[in-house]
């Protein structure tokens, strides 16, 4: 798993106070057609290079067949997970779309979860629950897919 980060700090002015803007990038690896993987620990160091105290970090998977969730790092959950959504969205189901790339389940799939989410940022980290972490859910792999991480905040 390769991990690129982009240092570009921007200030905006906001209420009289400076907001920091960092953008961090990273690359996930997944390992078959339909893979969960836990970026917690990615988007964490994002959020510890970028400074931020007191904010948000906006998260994007920047690919139309993989998205994000959120949820408990549990081998049988994660496999609950793909298979319902494989339920819902069957491959090979007779979409329109599968007639250009036969994998129209994997893009409807992420429409159901998201490519992006926001997490509120408190004492330099990314406000999780106790069981709670965030996942990059692969429905056309395996595939390096690359996530971007914008934190703002002071």
């Amino acid at each position: 798993m390769r991990h690129g980060f982009i240092f570009n700090p921007t200030f905006v002015a906001l209420a009289g106070n400076k907001v920091k803007v960092f953008s961090g990038i990273f690359e996930v690896s997944t390992g078959g057609e339909v893979d969960s993987v836990n970026i917690t620990n990615q988007i964490t160091e994002t959020v510890r290079r970028s400074n931020v105290e007191s904010g948000i970090a906006n998260v994007l998977c920047l690919h139309t067949t993989c998205g994000l969730y959120i949820n408990e790092d549990e081998s049988r959950l994660k496999q609950d997970v793909q298979k319902t959504l494989g339920r819902l969205v069957p491959k090979g189901g007779g979409y329109g779309h599968d007639s250009i790339d036969d994998n129209a389940h994997a893009h409807l799939r992420t429409i159901l979860l998201s490519s992006t989410l926001t997490l509120p940022v408190s004492g330099g980290r990314p406000v999780l629950g106790t069981w709670q972490k965030v996942f990059c859910a692969e429905f056309d792999g395996p595939r390096a897919r690359t996530i971007r991480v914008q934190v703002l905040g002071e």
